[in-house]
């Protein structure tokens, strides 16, 4: 299976490991990951207005990119994820964004939101199928007490992102239990961890991150996954004795690319 990939900045910078781990477990699976060339950021959050598209034409650049070589666009962070998949349905809904972008881009053949976009997850669970992944594991994480956070941006709003339901997802509970170790929900695995209010409102992100963990820690969950960058950020900031890692790092140590330590 091969797909176009779209990093995203921070996965160039600080967060590396959530990029490197899942390019090696990709490649351990039999999953080709082409980046694209010439790649921009998506801005990081989804532009709301319609009357302004250029903050959106580099998301439909990597859309038209996937298109014109028949590949799905596949994402690992949870707010590139967000934002490329909004663009690609505003593109496909709103008619005048439609027009605009492609106008913006003088495009030889005009884009009409025929890429799909896919999470790193999605993929695990559609294409590979959480069941093909249970047999390639090699070192299967037994007795690990693990949680999943999913937080905003992968779930909300609902039939835009229809990535799983946002009240009760189960993806990557599936997707834990798929390496071997113990899945457990907890009450607060899909509230938001205070985003970027961490950068204006620190006292209040902080808050919200401590409930989340205390939540988690309660359940005796010994560790957290996620997929959002900003969002393991908030979270390991917090005085917890769980930790919070990325889920490509489960990931490739379970199929025996790192050791138990993530490295």
């Amino acid at each position: 299976m091969k797909y176009s990939y779209y990093p995203g900045c921070t996965l160039k910078t600080k967060a590396k490991d959530l990029e490197e781990h899942a390019l090696a477990a990709a490649e351990s699976l039999g999953i080709s990951l082409e980046e694209i060339e010439n790649w921009q950021c998506c801005g990081g959050v989804y532009p709301q207005s319609d009357g302004e598209v250029a903050q959106k034409l580099s998301s439909v650049r990597s859309l038209v990119s996937a298109r014109d070589k028949g590949e799905k666009l596949l994402t690992l962070c949870s707010a590139c994820h967000n934002v490329i998949k909004r663009v690609n349905n505003d593109i496909k809904t709103k008619g005048n964004v439609k027009k605009k972008a492609n106008l913006y881009l003088e495009l030889e053949k005009e884009y009409s939101g025929e890429t799909e976009v896919v999470h790193y997850l999605e993929m695990l669970k559609n294409d590979v199928t959480f069941e093909v992944l249970k047999e390639k594991v090699s070192n299967p994480l037994k007795g690990r007490k693990i949680g999943a956070y999913y937080g905003c941006l992968l779930l909300r709003p609902q039939k835009e992102m229809a990535f799983d339901n946002p009240e009760n997802p189960s993806v990557m509970e599936d997707f834990i239990s798929a390496l071997g170790a113990d899945a457990i929900k907890y009450p607060y695995r899909t509230e938001c961890c205070g985003g970027y209010l961490s950068v204006n409102n620190k006292a209040l992100a902080e808050n919200m991150s401590d409930k989340i963990m205390r939540s988690a820690e309660l359940a005796g969950i010994e560790e957290i996954i996620t997929a959002c960058p900003l969002c393991k950020y908030n979270l390991e900031n917090k005085s917890s004795k769980v930790k919070v890692t990325y889920f490509t790092e489960l990931l490739a140590e379970s199929l025996g690319i790192i050791s138990g330590e993530g490295k």
